[in-house]
């Protein structure tokens, strides 16, 4: 089976603009989020609307294509990418381009996924390790069938744990939160960017809630890895520290 990576990057950001740029440890966290990923799958390319991320990507070495400046998600934009570079591909992995910690388990696990020829979509859950964090709301939440594929996703606490107090709740079920990596077999990619937005989706602002409301399958592995994402410039002062701290 044949994986390819494809890493969404726009310059415009409402919270940290041309974060795809800013230099972490050195490196633009676009060339960071890159190396991970082509390290694993040998193949990936940054899929950007902007014409200052593609020449960098093409001044580190890495692979780009340009896409339009007009699509509502990230997974709208792989689809293009994938139609033009005519990848061959059976498996497409979107890896955010503000995530420069994905790791190589993770990449791994998500390949292994689709071992299952029901896999149809692929994501990752990690356990919650306190209570506060399932409280986020910017954490979203997951429930899974027996056999690990997702049945809702939410960023409410689900489930509801009836008869405990709420402090107890963690000791009483795994909680899993959804950690923002995907991957779809090709012919699902190309289904699923041609769906209108869903009544789920809409209310709770979760694009995965559109593919799972129209009958799609989305196997959910496991990860003990937390991800450091890049939302803001203070994530960036944290990264740094955390790149500082593995160094010594």
């Amino acid at each position: 089976m044949k994986f390819i990576g494809i890493i969404p990057a726009r310059y415009a950001s409402t919270r940290f603009p041309g974060k795809p740029l800013a230099v972490l440890g050195g490196k633009p966290v676009i060339q960071r989020v890159y190396e991970q990923v082509v390290s694993v799958l040998g193949e990936a390319y940054v899929a950007t609307d902007d014409e200052r991320i593609f020449q960098a990507v093409e001044q580190f070495g890495g692979k780009a294509v340009m896409t339009r400046n007009d699509h509502k998600s990230g997974t709208d934009r792989i689809e293009e990418a994938a139609q033009k570079l005519h990848t061959t591909a059976d498996v497409i992995i979107n890896v955010q381009g503000d995530e420069p910690f994905i790791q190589k388990s993770q990449l791994e696990t998500v390949k292994h996924l689709f071992d299952d020829p029901q896999t149809q979509i692929a994501t990752l859950g990690k356990p919650f390790e306190t209570m506060e964090a399932v409280e986020n709301p910017n954490s979203p939440k997951i429930v899974t069938d027996i056999n690990g594929y997702a049945l809702y996703f939410s960023r409410s606490i689900i489930p509801y744990i009836r008869g405990k107090e709420q402090s107890e709740w963690l000791q009483n079920f795994p909680f899993l939160k959804h950690i923002g990596l995907y991957a779809y077999r090709r012919n699902v990619l190309s289904e699923i960017t041609k769906l209108p937005q869903s009544p789920l989706e809409l209310a709770e602002s979760l694009e995965q809630l559109r593919w799972l409301q129209n009958g799609y399958r989305i196997k959910v592995g496991l990860t003990d890895v937390e991800t450091v994402g890049i939302d803001t410039p203070e994530d960036l002062q944290r990264a740094e520290q955390f790149i500082l701290a593995a160094s010594v």
